[in-house]
């Protein structure tokens, strides 16, 4: 792999991400809300800077996407852990649907390392758009209010964008970067076949 592959403007705010987790979660676990919500607000825009700058930049890399599905995953765990720390009163009455959508990114994870020993880096549509949705809805949760509406509706386009990245996990052969959706995967499907 070339250097030039790895220090790349996207994937050196990719890296930021994965360096400022422990702070970030040292902030939750010491109870600091307000320098969790801000060092946590700026990971979940950063998400959204790097993969916009790879394309505008045509640095879209292997390395690159696997790096930011990486650092994705640990936002989730520092977004979770944010809302079990400071905002259960808020989830004590949706918890059931909060658990089923845990329960759905986890296994996109769990089908990928069992198939195929490795973590995903799919970045679909569906869960891109999902992570926009669901990072204006922690940022919405933490910096002005519990929104139920807003909530279910992210709910919703998580749990059908994980089992859109399953069925993915089942028809594949070997683990890919940057799939961009079912569509894509039966079109190819389709045109291996003829």
């Amino acid at each position: 792999m070339k250097r030039k592959e790895i220090l790349t403007v996207p994937n050196m705010i990719t890296i930021y991400r994965l360096l400022v987790f422990p702070l970030i979660l040292f902030f939750a676990l010491k109870g600091r809300e307000f320098l969790f919500v801000i060092f946590l607000v700026i990971n979940l825009l950063s998400d959204a800077i790097d993969g916009f700058l790879a394309r505008i930049l045509k640095q879209e890399t292997e390395i690159g996407a696997k790096l930011d599905a990486f650092a994705d995953n640990l936002t989730y765990l520092l977004a979770f852990t944010g809302i079990f720390l400071f905002k259960m009163e808020q989830f004590k009455h949706h918890l059931i649907s909060f658990m089923i959508f845990m329960g759905f990114l986890i296994l996109t994870v769990i089908i990928s390392l069992i198939k195929f020993k490795k973590f995903p880096s799919f970045h679909l549509y569906s869960t891109k758009i999902g992570g926009y949705i669901q990072g204006a809805f922690i940022i919405c949760l933490f910096t002005i209010d519990f929104i139920t509406p807003f909530y279910y509706f992210t709910i919703c386009w998580g749990i059908l964008g994980a089992i859109e990245h399953i069925v993915i996990q089942f028809l594949i052969r070997e683990m890919r970067s940057n799939v961009k959706g079912l569509y894509w995967i039966l079109k190819e499907k389709r045109f291996d076949n003829t």
